[in-house]
């Protein structure tokens, strides 16, 4: 059997094989309910074969949203949906995920094809938060300084997210560290020049991600796995790096972390990213290598024998897809054909395996 194909256990879920959608904000929510946009393209992606399929960065307030049109879980009326979602995509034998996330500074903001930039509250906007008060670009709003009630807030929205996922049918829960989104803007000290147990060494940076880990690791069955995207490398001069990721890691293993999802980027306007095939692969093997911990690589993996080859090399143990999922959600049904895999089709379309 190759590697992709190959089951994985962690804790309570075994994954058919290694083979990750990762999550992609989609901005077709109204008050961050999921709808039938959601159902149709997260279910066929379960259709086609994916092992674990990991929802849209999920706002876990009303103020943690990207985007006014941002998916969210702050509400218990968010439920009846996703639980709709959820079951379908057990059904045809993928694991369903949720990302929790908190957008910090870059809230507020207008969805992609619009250009991004400020919504104002007149709009349908309001007022970021941030570890300090300063905007993400030119165009963004310019976000308040988070202070201790409101750091308390954060724990306690993530932690009642955590609840409602569970209660929706996820049977994996990540938090979103990574992609200058509020919990990256902690860790970095490109973003944080707080001087409180919040700020300065790299201890204090990390202390809010850890308070909001092992409060939703609380209330978490112990079944389920928690897995956390991380930021491997901010592409830019002073930021984090590949060896705070590391150190980063040991400390998550240590806290019980399942899996890292290793990314990179994002976080501030003057990155210089060098992107290329499986660009971000060298942050996550050096994490699983160092840390000694299982990790998740995502980035420009667009085909089965590439897929196999980080696998087969040890570089990583699930691989992530995105911009291939939104152009083929049957990608694993078509890379099984390539690796030489009989795997087991959905009934209704069989005719098309030979």
């Amino acid at each position: 059997m190759s590697k992709l194909f190959s089951p994985l256990t962690i804790k309570g879920i075994t994954l058919k094989n290694r083979i990750v959608v990762s999550p992609m904000c989609q901005y077709s929510s109204i008050d961050g309910f999921a709808n039938d946009w959601h159902f149709v393209h997260l279910g066929s992606r379960a259709v086609g074969g994916a092992g674990l399929i990991i929802i849209e960065a999920t706002g876990v307030s009303p103020e943690a949203r990207i985007s006014p049109e941002d998916m969210g879980i702050w509400k218990d009326e968010h439920i009846g949906k996703l639980s709709q979602i959820t079951a379908f995509m057990k059904q045809q034998g993928a694991v369903a995920g949720i990302q929790l996330a908190h957008a910090g500074r870059k809230a507020s903001t207008n969805v992609p094809w619009l250009g991004r930039g400020a919504v104002s509250v007149a709009d349908g906007g309001w007022q970021p938060v941030a570890p300090a008060a300063t905007a993400y670009a030119d165009n963004y709003p310019k976000p308040l300084a988070l202070d201790d009630a409101g750091i308390q807030k954060v724990i306690g929205d993530f932690r009642a997210a955590a609840e409602r996922a569970i209660k929706a049918g996820f049977e994996v829960i990540e938090i979103h560290a990574s992609h200058g989104y509020l919990l990256h803007q902690f860790l970095s000290p490109l973003t944080n020049h707080r001087k409180d147990a919040y700020g300065g060494s790299f201890e204090n940076r990390s202390r809010l991600l850890l308070q909001v880990f092992e409060e939703v690791k609380r209330v978490l069955p112990h079944d389920i796995p928690l897995f956390v995207r991380i930021p491997g490398y901010d592409w830019a001069e002073g930021g984090w790096n590949p060896e705070d990721a590391v150190a980063l890691a040991r400390v998550l293993r240590d806290h019980g972390a399942d899996v890292l999802d290793v990314s990179s980027g994002g976080l501030v306007e003057h990155q210089k990213i060098v992107a290329g095939p499986a660009y971000q692969l060298p942050f996550a093997s050096k994490v699983k290598r160092e840390a000694g911990i299982m990790v998740s690589t995502v980035g420009l993996i667009t085909n089965a024998a590439q897929a196999e080859s980080i696998l087969v090399n040890g570089d990583a143990d699930l691989i992530m897809m995105a911009r291939e999922f939104l152009r083929d959600p049957y990608f694993p049904l078509r890379a099984a054909h390539e690796l030489k895999e009989n795997i087991a089709w959905p009934k209704q379309y069989e005719r098309g395996k030979f």
